[in-house]
């Protein structure tokens, strides 16, 4: 599930679609599939894994010193960008096809063909209108939803670091085998989609293997690849084949496939395919296509149209029986409950919740906020806890060396001067700690010591060991070893301390003292890193982690992450949203404890938890202490992940926001993972959200704006959903008991174009702020109850306004229908613009809550043409008739009644249902 989340924010819809099967690992083994590598590349890879480096260099057209600009050009004009199965645009009439091809206007082209069969051109051209007016704003809206949301997706790109030949070289043969980079060469960072086979990149931790590639060289490398394999457990990489025998070409241990991601290490490599021609483009032909699981967001408007299919199918034909049977013309009672049909389907709902998200993913990008999947912003609305790591986001993005100490807690120069050795020659991801480093030592003339010291190997970071080491040749010819890591960690591998110049052997008091220290400046809110050395005199070409033991402690670094000023308010901000926030991250719990005090978390010190005693829990007791636990520390990333897990399984919307390696795993696993343009790559590619700026300021704007699209999305499904009950619910009505058609077909179409217009400007209309302050979750079966609850008051008015045309204007004969059906044209049509207004809030409308003014203009003219269509020269057309005056005296009574009625039957719904 972890990697299936990954894989969905990597690559197009199209490949989503061929690798669904495969992604989901753990239902494989019911699917069937053929997981195997084709034969051709499985003797490619083995042919490949088993060359001599200097040989595949040669073969390939390159060498330690990477393809010169010449060749690279060639490369991509004969094999293309390094994409897979790339998602072409659509041409426009395609994308007109789908955005004419639903339910609803299939039904509205049906009814626009019975009316050409029967010589009706008026509500043929009518309903073709419809039909066109529908399929236009879909497919312009999407257009531009599309357009806006490729731009979103260029701003956050993901780059591969390659060697490549310098311009002024690129008539040099590339056959150089040094293993150091030469002069002539450049290192660069290049969109991953202009990889070429023939390419030298370097890996470290955190990166994307953006190719499928054979490993030159490597240190201490690991990478997962359970997408490929099913391993749960990153696997180590070497730049020789370790076992001859292997014919699994997915377990040889040079060989690095696309999609997978670096955990630890650093290594070298030379691309061999790209693309297509990758394990998994290979696969991507192979596998029957299969669509994406629609979201709760996708299900939740199916349901919602399927209910008023359904309804439909019910009520239509009810319609049809009674006006067949009490008028006699079953032609025209045909037409008239096919008009019933189409007045009952939400045919603007598709294009309705296009707009709607598509403007509020524009909006959160003014916000700083970037939304990759648009689906994403109903989760953003929904979520109500929200788990995020401390450092950058209630702290401060810039660390700051405080402290620089022996083992005894003393001011000590000399361990400063051996952590900006470690910090300054490494190789892999410089952390903000080693940043604090080098920016001090700078000021305090570390760098020149650093002057009299070689760099000769290192041992990178991993999250097992919580150590990196680098090895430096000191000025008289020995080999010393500097680690800095975090205490414990440190502590594992000494055996001795230092101070003052003398070593001694660590001891149970000196280990006490020790920890009572690191203690005592961990209470005062900075973290602690422990520097450690170990030298000798019999040289090593390389060293790993196995010589990492028998160290001496030399001292600690204190570093110090004040909170962020806009923490507090950040906090309290989302708590009135509704939103909990948890804190998961891997310092100790005494620094953790520091800091979510002085941000304003709550909670007690004693209900910390922490990764150690997760480890001893099992799923029903960790899921009963995830609800009530405030601050998570000491964690690992499948801590993480696990977590965030069970608080789905309790029913939260989880949103996870972290922007490291070992966040991945748990963006990955949340309903809604949230990155910034500053994290490493595999944590943007998990992410459905990537912010500008990592402020929590930030996230309660989106989440405002998130809650914000939803409503406005909601309120014209229930909106929809009420109006037509009660049109369908008169229908039958006025069928019963009036011995002609109470409206025509033509009259329906035209009403429902008109109040359909006017729902085009929901998108755009304001949000009360009580709505903004708790989470938004999608329910249904609400829906039904809601529309039950409020179809039915229209109906009283339109039953009134039956008997006022009857009684009071006598158009009570065949003769005088279409007096009749004037009046009641206009009189639905109001309360249908009106309810927009009465539903969209729980407010008092237009005095307590008014709705934006494109809603407001949308709703005054639609009014008008309603009431000008009776009353204007298209009247006769339409088979309509002027009104008399006395009706316009009833007419605002009417509405005032309708309004005064719904506005209390809404107090009484609010104080059972809620809203």
């Amino acid at each position: 599930m972890k990697m299936k989340r990954f894989i969905l924010s990597v690559f197009p819809r199209r490949i989503v679609r061929h690798f669904r099967r495969l992604l989901i690992l753990d239902t494989l083994p019911k699917t069937g599939l053929n997981r195997e590598v084709p034969a051709g590349l499985s003797q490619k890879l083995q042919s490949v894994a088993a060359s001599n480096k200097d040989s595949l260099l040669q073969q390939y057209g390159s060498g330690q010193q990477g393809l010169s600009q010449t060749q690279v050009t060639q490369l991509r004009e004969q094999f293309g960008l390094n994409e897979v199965e790339h998602d072409k645009p659509l041409p426009w009439w395609t994308h007109l096809w789908l955005s004419y091809r639903n339910p609803f206007n299939l039904l509205l082209t049906l009814l626009a063909i019975i009316s050409f069969l029967t010589d009706d051109m008026t509500a043929t051209v009518i309903i073709a209108t419809m039909v066109a007016l529908s399929t236009w704003l879909r497919f312009v809206q999407e257009a531009r939803a599309n357009k806006a949301a490729d731009k979103l997706k260029a701003m956050v790109s993901n780059t591969a670091t390659v060697i490549r030949q310098q311009q002024q070289q690129e008539e040099t043969t590339s056959s150089q085998t040094p293993l150091s980079l030469g002069s002539m060469a450049l290192q660069q960072e290049v969109p991953i989609r202009e990889l070429v086979p023939g390419d030298i990149i370097a890996l470290s931790a955190g990166d994307m293997v953006p190719a499928d590639c054979r490993l030159l060289s490597t240190k201490d490398l690991f990478v997962a690849q359970a997408a490929m394999t099913g391993e749960s457990m990153p696997v180590e990489k070497y730049d020789h084949l370790t076992n001859a025998l292997t014919l699994n070409p997915l377990e040889l241990s040079n060989i690095v496939f696309m999609g997978t991601n670096v955990v630890s290490g650093t290594a070298r490599a030379i691309v061999l395919s790209t693309g297509d021609r990758t394990y998994f483009g290979e696969l991507a032909q192979r596998v029957t296509a299969t669509d994406r699981a629609p979201t709760s967001f996708q299900i939740g408007v199916n349901k919602v149209s399927w209910l008023l299919i359904r309804f439909m199918l019910v009520m239509v034909p009810l319609v049809l029986f009674i006006n067949g049977f009490t008028k006699g013309d079953w032609v025209e009672a045909l037409l008239f409950a096919l008009s019933v049909a189409v007045g009952l389907t939400p045919e603007m709902l598709p294009m309705v919740a296009t707009a709607t998200l598509a403007k509020g993913a524009v909006t959160m990008s003014r916000k700083k906020v970037i939304v990759k999947r648009l689906d994403a912003i109903q989760n953003f609305g929904a979520m109500d806890v929200l788990c995020t790591d401390k450092t950058g986001t209630l702290t401060q993005d810039k660390i700051v060396l405080e402290r620089h100490l022996d083992v005894n807690g003393n001011p000590c120069e000399y361990t400063l001067q051996l952590a900006y050795l470690n910090s300054y020659y490494q190789s892999g991801l410089k952390n903000l700690l080693d940043v604090a480093v080098l920016e001090h030592g700078q000021t305090v003339q570390a760098e020149d010591t650093r002057m009299a010291y070689q760099k000769v190997d290192e041992i990178p970071f991993d999250f097992e060991r919580r150590r990196m080491t680098v090895v430096v040749q000191t000025p008289d010819d020995a080999h010393l070893l500097i680690t800095k890591g975090a205490v414990e960690e440190i502590l594992a591998v000494c055996t001795n301390i230092r101070h003052n110049g003398v070593t001694t052997a660590l001891d149970e008091q000196t280990l006490w003292n020790i920890r009572q220290t690191c203690a005592d400046l961990n209470e005062e809110g900075m973290r602690v890193v422990a520097v450690a050395t170990k030298t000798t005199r019999e040289w090593q070409d390389t060293y790993s982690r196995i010589d990492e033991k028998d160290m001496v402690l030399e001292g600690y670094l204190a570093f110090l992450d004040p909170p962020k000023d806009s923490a507090v308010q950040a906090i309290r901000a989302l708590t009135e949203h509704g939103i909990t926030v948890k804190v998961l991250t891997g310092d100790n719990e005494l620094v953790a404890e520091k800091v979510c005090h002085d941000v304003g978390l709550q909670f007690n010190a004693e209900d910390i938890l922490c990764g150690s005693v997760i480890e001893r829990l099992d799923d029903a007791q960790l899921s009963r202490l995830v609800e009530k636990t405030t601050v998570f520390a000491r964690l690992t990333p499948s801590h993480k992940a696990r977590i965030v897990r069970l608080l789905k399984e309790n029913g939260h919307v989880v949103g996870f926001m972290g922007d490291g390696i070992n966040d991945a795993a748990a963006l990955r696993t949340a309903d809604i993972g949230i990155s910034v343009d500053t994290g490493v790559d595999i944590a943007k590619e998990a992410a459905d959200i990537i912010m500008l700026e990592k402020s929590l300021m930030v996230l309660e704007e989106g989440v405002r704006e998130g809650r914000r699209t939803f409503s406005n999305l909601l309120k014209y499904i229930k909106m929809t959903a009420s109006s037509n009950f009660g049109n369908v619910f008169s229908v039958l009505v006025a069928s019963a008991f009036i011995p002609f058609l109470p409206m025509l077909p033509i009259h329906l179409l035209i009403q429902n174009l008109l109040y359909d217009t006017s729902q085009a400007a929901i998108p755009f209309d304001n949000v009360d702020e009580e709505l903004l302050k708790k989470p938004q979750h999608w329910k249904p079966a609400e829906i039904g109850r809601f529309m039950i609850f409020f179809g039915p008051i229209s109906s009283i008015f339109d039953i009134l306004t039956f008997a006022m045309m009857w009684f009071v204007f006598a158009a009570n004969t065949p003769e005088n229908q279409s007096l009749f059906q004037s009046g009641w044209f206009v009189v639905g049509l109001l309360t249908q613009t009106l309810i927009v207004h009465m539903i969209r809030t729980p407010k008092i409308p237009f005095i307590q809550s008014r709705a934006a003014v494109p809603l407001l203009t949308m709703t005054a003219v639609i009014m008008a043409v309603g009431i000008w269509l009776p009353m204007g020269p298209l009247a006769s057309y339409l088979k309509l008739q002027a009104l008399p005056p006395l009706y316009f005296v009833f007419l605002p009574l009417i509405l005032l009644g309708y309004m005064l009625l719904t506005q209390a039957l809404k107090g009484i719904y609010i104080r059972r249902y809620g809203w």
